[in-house]
């Protein structure tokens, strides 16, 4: 059924959104931490221009004050960036199981109801999901190299986007095993998107 192919799409479109996500959010935490340093380096400095005009005690205070906020604000980038990663990471892997439960209750549909007109929705939607998702991998390329710019590494062939395969077959095995109580055409069905 070619539903099973527009999941196999969708399910890489979702990905390479996620990727894409995930490179943003890489980028967020690089460049914020390069601010960071980048800030040290100019109080230090302006620190050590003035130091001879300032008392002992203002020039340590001064300088414990902003140890702390260069700590906090580091912990904070940690913090934001590590629960947007955690967020976007739960929305791929819950619209990979639905996009999977989905294509698992289309093929029983149509088996129960010997109906195809879902299969002929998806074979006329697949062109468009295909063209999407070159789409997405072209935005998921370019973000990643902007990621890599913004840290200060030059772009390697490994990027910072994990592959499909990867992702998609844990949540689609998940299902699997949700699915086990449902009759064996079902299950069947599932095994074959998971593989």
């Amino acid at each position: 059924m070619s539903s099973k192919k527009l999941s196999t799409v969708t399910c890489h479109v979702i990905n390479a959104y996620g990727n894409t996500a995930s490179n943003v959010i890489h980028a967020y935490r690089a460049g914020g931490e390069r601010v960071v340093d980048m800030l040290d380096a100019r109080w230090n400095s302006a620190l050590k221009q003035s130091r001879s005009k300032l008392a002992t005690g203002v020039a340590n205070n001064a300088n414990a004050v902003q140890q702390v906020l260069q700590k906090y604000t580091l912990q904070g980038l940690t913090m934001t960036s590590g629960g947007a990663q955690g967020v976007v990471n739960q929305v791929v892997k819950l619209a990979d199981a639905g996009v999977m439960t989905l294509t698992a209750n289309v093929d029983r549909f149509e088996d129960k109801t010997g109906m195809s007109v879902l299969s002929t929705v998806a074979q006329a939607a697949l062109p468009s999901a295909v063209a999407l998702s070159a789409l997405a991998n072209q935005i998921e390329q370019k973000s990643a190299d902007l990621a890599s710019k913004i840290a200060g590494k030059k772009p390697t062939a490994k990027r910072v986007r994990s592959t499909v395969a990867r992702k998609a077959r844990p949540v689609a095995k998940a299902v699997v095993k949700s699915v086990k109580k449902m009759p064996a055409k079902v299950v069947k069905a599932v095994d074959a998107v998971a593989a």
